[in-house]
């Protein structure tokens, strides 16, 4: 199996902080290129109690910036409460 890195091109030094070359678990970091959303639903929040509610089940998130996501974090899984 192919690694994406290798078939997305990326160079040593962006190998270097990607956590994908080292646990394919992690999410895609806001810092790769490939990391933006296409999606029309996208919008990026800067409320801060949206940003910290303890309530949001942040682990469902596929990459980081879905995090800062109005559309991930109004409409996301919740944890138990």
């Amino acid at each position: 199996m192919a690694k994406c890195w290798e078939q997305r091109g990326c160079d040593e030094e962006m190998q270097k902080e990607c956590p994908h070359s080292m646990d394919f678990k992690d999410n895609c970091p806001t810092k790769c290129a490939f990391a933006a959303c296409d999606r029309s639903t996208y919008e990026l929040v800067d409320d801060p109690a949206l940003i910290f509610d303890p309530a949001i089940d942040r682990s469902a998130a596929i990459k980081d910036g879905c995090q800062f996501c109005g559309f991930f974090l109004k409409n996301g899984p919740r944890l138990p409460v």
